[in-house]
């Protein structure tokens, strides 16, 4: 890559605990109880407190930690034009339990509307408080263009798919155009770190998924190449100051997970060919494996490992995390490394299993290793 990198600073993954009197406000919105403007006004308020509170944590980089969503995904999608929610047989099983069914579906050609989508408008209030509070920058995350595809080529989608796009390179189109034209209304608005997340590589690196039919056909479906072209195609193009990132996970629900595996089989394509400038790596267990892969990262692009869980509550051994970053230093220089939580504390709604205090404990741990490794 050739564009001037920024210096990554301390951010979080994206989502925070919500606190309860945002969840009571949101279950009275849903009993209709009170309305929009009420439930904005409790989102406003709590978003605002969060600010601070990241800040004060000494973060330079800070969200809304994603307190007006339900999922860290579906809420961005049902926010172009053209996909709309409905309900899948059921939800995805993660190792312990199933969530919820919620999903997307097409119900015509994709587009991006800025005055539709509600993320606009969630960004502008971020940068107001970003603005009024002052020392810190917003940072918007969004689900990556692949896990749109990914959500949209589910069995509920199949009669849709074939109906509106006969052919899928139009749908590879139109995806790339609706999010490009999305990062730069949020770029217009002042958004200078937007972070892709995505799940969809996570899944072509459990041995267990890849051999059932669903993944067999993935694989000989060249799907690697698809989430390259649809991720690519989305962020090319784009002003030379607005930095990129992805955050890579095998999921995050509830303090559970989806998959298992380490990065190797997709790091040729994802750490040699997409063109992001820092990835957010999951390594907080085994099941992530070992630090190889990293050799394959290209050009200037940086690694942030994710080493410390939001999963659990308990803090892992400081020793540990400074011997794991030197491990990881034998495969890519320390100084296109960084340290950061494995993914958000609360990618639903839900929340992980962990309170509060524990989930700034974690944070204040990044903070502290950072500082030691890489200095201030």
């Amino acid at each position: 890559m050739t564009k001037t990198q920024t210096k990554i600073g301390f951010q979080h993954v994206g989502s925070f605990l919500r606190p309860d009197v945002l969840k009571q406000a949101r279950k009275d919105f849903e009993d209709k109880k009170i309305d929009q403007t009420t439930l904005s006004e409790v989102e406003d308020e709590a978003i605002r407190d969060l600010v601070t509170k990241q800040k004060n944590a000494g973060l330079d980089y800070v969200t809304d930690g994603e307190f007006r969503r339900s999922y860290w995904h579906l809420d961005f999608f049902w926010g172009f034009e053209g996909v709309g929610h409905t309900e899948a047989d059921e939800g995805y099983d993660f190792s312990r339990g199933r969530s919820r069914n919620d999903t997307a579906v097409l119900t015509d050609k994709i587009s991006f509307n800025k005055d539709t989508h509600p993320f606009i408008q969630h960004f502008k209030f971020l940068k107001s408080v970003t603005d009024d509070i002052g020392g810190v920058l917003p940072k918007q995350t969004i689900p990556a263009p692949a896990q749109l595809y990914r959500e949209l080529t589910r069995d509920k989608n199949e009669d849709a798919l074939k109906r509106i796009y006969p052919n899928e390179e139009d749908l590879y189109a139109d995806v790339e155009k609706a999010y490009h034209d999305a990062l730069l209304a949020f770029y217009e608005e002042g958004a200078r770190v937007i972070q892709l997340d995505d799940c969809s590589w996570g899944r072509l690196l459990d041995k267990k998924f890849v051999a059932t039919p669903e993944g067999k056909k993935l694989v000989d479906g060249r799907v690697q190449d698809i989430y390259l072209e649809l991720n690519n195609g989305a962020i090319k193009d784009l002003p030379d100051d607005l930095t990129i990132n992805t955050h890579i996970c095998r999921g995050n629900f509830h303090s559970d997970f989806l998959f298992s595996g380490g990065y190797g089989p997709v790091a040729d394509n994802l750490f040699g060919k997409e063109n992001v400038d820092t990835y957010f790596l999951e390594y907080d267990s085994k099941r992530s494996g070992g630090f190889e892969p990293l050799a394959k990262v290209s050009g200037d692009k940086r690694v942030v490992l994710g080493l410390i869980t939001s999963k659990t509550g308990e803090l892992e051994d400081r020793q540990s995390i400074i011997d794991r970053i030197k491990e990881a230093s034998q495969y890519l220089p320390l100084d296109r490394l960084w340290l950061s939580t494995q993914c958000g504390f609360a990618s639903t709604e839900e929340g992980n299993v962990i309170t509060d205090e524990q989930q700034w404990a974690k944070l204040a741990l990044v903070k502290s290793i950072q500082t030691e490794i890489w200095g201030k």
